[in-house]
């Protein structure tokens, strides 16, 4: 493993960085808490640059990055009301909980934007225990990559920390890409960038953990803690490292897996990870989160410090998270059998695909702002792309076409990752988010329990603005 400097790295990095329903109103109601979305500032470049305009949540006080921590214990209520005070209509989406359709926040389908200088009011349950987050669904490719994310944690009805094999505590690590100018300003002006789009989404050249450059992380020597890693990029894929800690993974998109060390997570924008690292007794050694970013050296984004008194190592093997009680398991003895067919990008491009109704040729798709395609039909909004019956099984055959890997997302399912799982999966793991190779085939199956319309599109944001969207509708 090639493993450079944060400083070699931020000289590379400064050098690029130099380049629907109504909104349900609430007037006289103020009794939910409030979430606001609103123009703020964020030290994400290291000390000695300025401190960078963005978009940010607030509870209370100026908007901060990431968002504040939502949370709640397994069968609780999440309640906020969202108050728009940016310049254009927004939407919150709670990305992984299996939600009531109409608190999705997934506009257009479930909710019209809220417009600026009004407000939604979300109250629903959050049925399972894990590590999600919550996010902007309108214009996302732009006011997620401006700063609106924040971690969502459901803790576990039963006690896991601190009981014998768990960790002692936990530490949620919120990471971030961003595209910044040398002085330290959000690219702008270039948010609609069909080359990027065409290619693997706007890329940054800053990766932030939970809001800061290169930041320390104080651990106790000895300490066994629990990360919840969240990936909130708009478009890097993460492949990550914590080279001296053994970590072992405990969960992806908050399931539960049987505990597994592991050497590196690869990590898609919106997927997570739950690892427990055991910090070494020697406090002079040098441990650090380690970044591919994709040029196989190794580059470190966070360091963690040992400070403190040592803590008794904990012995044995770690204790498994509880078990989800709530998920049906998929029958694949006579399931409803769909495709998902990935087509478009740069070096492959459509010979035609219908867009509004319209057959158009790569080009015309191109003038019009299209990249990509769903099943060929590029933003695929007028008609859902499959319906599925309460209850019953599907199983969805999903092949890429391109020359890029695609982070597709199912709104309101965790799906079953199958045999046939392409190289960046692992079959029989529990996903709402799963990420494809270029020229894969990848196969998975869900119970569709959940009533209503649901979207299902790419995480990298850009592709998804530039034609991978759709939706189905379980009734």
């Amino acid at each position: 493993m090639t493993h450079i400097s944060r400083r070699t790295f931020l000289t590379g990095v400064a050098a690029l960085g130099g380049t629907a329903f109504l909104p349900r109103m609430t007037f006289a109601d103020t009794a939910l808490p409030v979430l606001r979305a609103a123009p703020s500032t964020a030290q994400l470049a290291p000390a000695g640059y300025r401190a960078t305009p963005v978009w940010a949540y607030a509870t209370k006080g100026a908007g901060i990055i990431p968002g504040p921590e939502i949370r709640v214990t397994a069968g609780e209520r999440i309640r906020h009301q969202l108050v728009n005070d940016l310049p254009q209509p927004t939407a919150v989406h709670w990305h992984g909980i299996r939600i009531e359709n109409a608190m999705d926040g997934a506009a257009p389908l479930t909710q019209a934007p809220v417009p600026p200088g009004e407000t939604f009011d979300y109250d629903f349950l959050a049925p399972d225990p894990g590590t999600y987050w919550y996010h902007s669904h309108d214009r996302g490719f732009e006011q997620v990559a401006r700063g609106l994310a924040g971690p969502l944690i459901v803790e576990d009805r039963e006690p896991w920390l601190g009981e014998p094999g768990a960790a002692t505590r936990e530490l949620t690590l919120v990471l971030d890409d961003w595209l910044l100018e040398g002085d330290a300003a959000i690219v702008e002006d270039r948010w609609d960038d069909l080359h990027a789009a065409a290619h693997d989404g706007r890329m940054g050249n800053t990766v932030t953990v939970n809001g800061r450059a290169y930041p320390d992380l104080d651990m106790r020597p000895g300490e066994r803690v629990r990360l919840r890693i969240i990936n909130t990029a708009t478009a890097r894929v993460m492949p990550l490292a914590l080279p001296g800690l053994s970590p072992r993974l405990m969960a992806l998109d908050g399931h539960p897996v049987p505990p597994r060390a592991v050497e590196t997570i690869l990590l898609g924008p919106a997927q997570r990870a739950d690892v427990v690292i055991d910090m070494p007794l020697d406090p002079d050694v040098q441990i650090a989160l380690l970044l591919d970013p994709g040029n196989e050296e190794w580059v470190d984004v966070a360091a963690f410090v040992a400070t403190g008194e040592p803590l008794a190592p904990i012995e044995g093997e770690v204790r498994p998270l509880p078990a989800w009680s709530t998920l049906p398991v998929p029958d694949l003895s006579d399931p409803r059998r769909e495709v998902l067919l990935m087509e478009g990008g740069a070096m492959r491009g459509m010979l035609e695909t219908r867009y509004q109704g319209e057959v158009m040729d790569f080009r015309e798709l191109a003038s019009n702002g299209m990249a990509w395609a769903f099943n060929g039909v590029a933003h695929g909004m007028d008609a859902p792309m499959f319906r599925a019956a309460l209850g019953r099984t599907v199983h969805l055959e999903m092949t890429n076409r391109s020359m890029f890997p695609h982070a597709i997302h199912l709104h309101g399912h965790h799906f079953e990752v199958l045999t046939r799982s392409g190289a960046l999966n692992t079959p029989g793991d529990v996903r709402d988010t799963v990420l494809i190779g270029a020229d894969e085939t990848l196969e998975i199956a869900f119970v569709a329990d959940n009533p209503g319309q649901w979207m299902l599109h790419c995480h990298m944001l850009s592709h998804q603005e530039a034609g991978m969207m759709g939706w189905f509708e379980v009734a």
